[in-house]
């Protein structure tokens, strides 16, 4: 097991002394591979028979685009996954693109991984990585919440228990697998790394 923990201490530390020293153009090429795998994790979905929006993998993208790559290119991978669905690339949940009943969600994973990148840029105790987390959960579903109301022409309270309180389970496991993979990340991280 110990084999295990050091390997992948050093794959993350690898990680690490490779991000800082890449271009800028390099860190959007980094973000865009991001801005995949969220498409590629939005077709591995779950359909709840008492809401019209599924279950997928793209918190779970979300949550380690804003401790991967920080606050900027976090949010510019998942800019892109948002605004290439919009105008046409098919990998939203379902292979769809255009505006839909998840648009706020997707929306909403922009902001959410620019707050994680911010909350967890300067302090990153497992107090403070939690705490990021629940934000961008927060973040992330009260934006899809709010899309319901208006596209489903619903109340917000109708839209809040089909849109929000269902996937708090979910996005909660999401986020204990994001944290443990970022706390051993952010062990292995060097002390004079330059936030991106």
């Amino acid at each position: 097991m110990e084999r295990i923990i050091t390997g992948w201490d050093r794959i993350w530390r690898r990680y690490y002394e490779m991000l800082k020293s890449l271009t800028t153009v390099k860190k959007i090429a980094l973000s865009v591979t991001f801005t995949l795998l969220t498409g590629l994790s939005a077709q591995l979905s779950i359909k709840l028979p008492f809401t019209p929006v599924p279950v997928t993998g793209q918190v779970f993208l979300v949550l380690l685009a804003g401790i991967l790559l920080g606050k900027n290119f976090g949010a510019i991978s998942q800019f892109l996954y948002a605004a290439g669905g919009i105008a046409g690339i098919n990998w939203f949940y379902g292979a769809g693109a255009g505006f839909r009943h998840t648009t706020g969600y997707i929306i909403g994973f922009i902001f959410a991984a620019y707050l994680i990148g911010v909350l967890t840029e300067k302090n990153r105790t497992r107090t403070q990585m939690i705490f990021a987390m629940l934000c961008g959960i927060t973040t992330i579903l009260l934006t899809g919440t709010l899309w319901l109301t208006f596209f489903l022409r619903i109340s917000f309270y109708k839209a809040f228990l089909i849109g929000f309180l269902p996937f708090i389970p979910f996005d909660i496991v999401k986020a204990y697998f994001a944290g443990v993979i970022a706390q051993s990340i952010i062990r292995n991280r060097n002390d004079d790394y330059e936030k991106v």
